[in-house]
């Protein structure tokens, strides 16, 4: 039993990445829902039942339907209180959906930013009409229909429409510690950047203003609040988490010192050895050779 569902689980998670988006029943697949990696897909997902997101500085505690989006930037997680949850979900990568022309704009909506509003409640008329959304993507994804994909696309973007006209849900509370919560999203965003497994897709997220822009924050309101629950500035945390990596890659890969550099976002390999001096008291090639 337990081979069956790995080779359920492998066989989902080739076909998501293959196709760059899955539909599903929650009730059918939901195993298999925990398995999928938030850092390259976002989420849509419809459900009923009982529920807290943790999201953001915000909990939201839910009963009822709802629709969640998640976006894969930003670490969430999710509290399932009821016996029984029920609904939909469609996984989708960027570079899915930025064949639409009107990715760009959608992507920028409210649902998907840090301080934006994840979560809708949802009436039951909206659930019969969002039902049979979800309903005809998963019909669609088995067929052999040529423009499949584009249809796809329309039905997430036509969900995202439907979204922007209902009220956002109000059943939220604020973490009761904010700089704890922004610290652990910081962190564990910090964490999704690795491990660097390929030198054509060089780390983005370098700096500590990197990362406020990417949480939608003041730079300096993340730093005190990293500094208060840490002890430790944002960019020590960005700086030793890139050193760890940078051994890691000199120790178990073939790469050439320059590739490693540019793989953790380094523009020239002098830039890459200072820092990494800096930071060890020796310089890569050296401490390859002590390794080996």
């Amino acid at each position: 039993m337990k081979e069956k569902i790995i080779r359920e689980v492998s066989k989902f998670n080739n076909e998501l990445k293959l196709q760059g988006f899955k539909a599903f029943q929650i009730e059918d697949d939901g195993a298999e829902t925990r398995t999928y990696s938030r850092k390259e897909f976002y989420k849509i997902c419809l459900t009923t039942g009982k529920s807290k997101i943790h999201y953001s500085d915000k909990t939201y505690e839910q009963e009822g339907t709802i629709l969640f989006f998640g976006n894969p930037h930003i670490p969430y997680s999710w509290e399932t209180i009821s016996t029984t949850y029920i609904g939909y979900t469609i996984l989708f990568s960027e570079e899915f959906f930025k064949n639409s022309e009107r990715s760009e704009s959608l992507q920028q909506s409210s649902f998907f930013k840090i301080g934006g509003t994840p979560v809708l409640k949802i009436t039951e008329e909206q659930r019969g009409f969002l039902n049979t959304i979800f309903q005809k993507m998963i019909a669609e994804q088995e067929s052999n229909y040529v423009f499949k994909d584009e249809l796809i696309r329309n039905y997430i973007s036509l969900i995202i429409h439907e979204s922007l006209k209902m009220e956002p849900s109000e059943n939220f509370e604020q973490n009761k510690n904010a700089s704890s919560r922004l610290s652990s999203v910081f962190l564990e965003l910090l964490e999704r950047q690795f491990p660097i497994e390929t030198t054509s897709n060089p780390l983005q997220l370098r700096t500590a203003q990197h990362y406020s822009k990417h949480l939608n924050v003041h730079i300096n309101y993340l730093n005190r609040a990293v500094k208060e629950v840490t002890g430790k500035s944002t960019t020590s945390h960005i700086t030793e988490r890139i050193i760890t990596e940078a051994k890691a890659l000199l120790q178990h890969t073939d790469w050439s010192v320059s590739e490693i550099g540019y793989a953790l976002g380094f523009d020239y390999p002098t830039y890459f050895n200072n820092f990494f001096k800096k930071n060890t008291g020796t310089n890569p090639s050296s401490f390859r050779l002590a390794e080996v």
